[in-house]
């Protein structure tokens, strides 16, 4: 089993502040490890309170381990298969409606980026898919072997940042007009002809953040949850969001700032300490966000 290594743990501790009899929800419970350190602290406290937590996840795979390894928490955990983009209706579905804290990480599992069957690494040969879902909705594959050469261009530049967006996207369409793309280590080459390496990361790197980011609809999602996360909250309760790249981190700063029904708790983003990095190079991109609701 892939182990996931929740990050920023004792500082989400530290400004969720959780405690016994409040209600939290965690939109991107992952394989748990987040919301297990949360329970524990606030049913430290007093063992039989009546400390809830919705937990949601759109990768019907990790929400499974995550049931597992909460399973000891008996219903103060209801779990949902889902994107926390919903969150609102679940919310309300099952009385989650003063929520003391609710926790976004937006970072995706190692599960995800370890193993090759899910395509969200370039480093091993595996299917274009990169959802997180895999039951429903279009496949990487989908998109670099049917959308224009604008479209591509457009995800390579806004979602991945990438200078050489273009001729990417021009690079893909004289390729697929001969085969379509059917793995990542195929598409991986392809951008490599293209996108000099910079000697700090893979010349693809770009273009699959691109791509996992359209492929999940991630910053849209983002933008249509926040209003409703702090609806969602009581007075006194917090919203924390990590993010992993300079996309969202600018959504959630923006929104946190500009929100009149949020203080702002963390003026500068939190980033892991030099020993975290040590202990888990993935956590090396993770900024965390905390506001308040008024």
């Amino acid at each position: 089993m892939f182990i996931h290594k929740p990050v920023l743990l004792q500082e989400v501790l530290d400004h969720l502040q959780p405690e016994p009899n409040q209600c939290f929800i965690d939109g991107t419970v992952g394989q748990g490890g987040h919301t297990r350190a949360i329970l524990m602290r606030a049913l430290s406290v007093v063992p039989s309170s009546k400390t809830r937590l919705l937990a949601i996840d759109r990768d019907a795979g990790n929400l499974a381990i995550a049931r597992k390894e909460l399973s000891n928490f008996g219903k103060a955990v209801v779990f949902i298969h889902d994107s926390y983009a919903n969150v609102k209706a679940h919310a309300y579905a099952h009385q989650f409606t003063h929520v003391n804290g609710i926790l976004l990480d937006l970072g995706f599992a190692s599960s995800h980026v370890d193993d090759p069957t899910r395509g969200f690494s370039f480093r091993a040969e595996g299917p274009l898919d990169m959802r997180y879902d895999i039951s429903k909705g279009m496949t990487a594959a989908d998109i670099v072997n049917t959308w224009s050469e604008d479209e591509l261009a457009r995800i390579f530049r806004q979602y991945g940042e990438e200078k050489q967006a273009r001729g990417v996207a021009q690079a893909i369409i004289a390729e697929r007009s001969q085969h379509k793309f059917s793995n990542t280590t195929e598409l991986a080459a392809c951008v490599s002809r293209v996108v000099r390496s910079s000697g700090k990361i893979h010349p693809a790197t770009r273009v699959f953040q691109a791509l996992r980011i359209a492929v999940n609809n991630e910053l849209d999602e983002l933008t249509r949850a926040l209003l409703d996360f702090v609806e969602l909250l009581a007075p006194g309760g917090r919203l924390l969001i990590i993010t992993f790249h300079s996309l969202e981190d600018r959504i959630v700063k923006r929104f946190m700032n500009e929100n009149a029904r949020l203080s702002v708790v963390t003026k500068h983003a939190i980033k892991p300490s030099k020993e975290e990095i040590k202990s888990n190079p993935r956590a090396r991109s993770a900024k965390l966000r905390v506001a308040e609701k008024i």
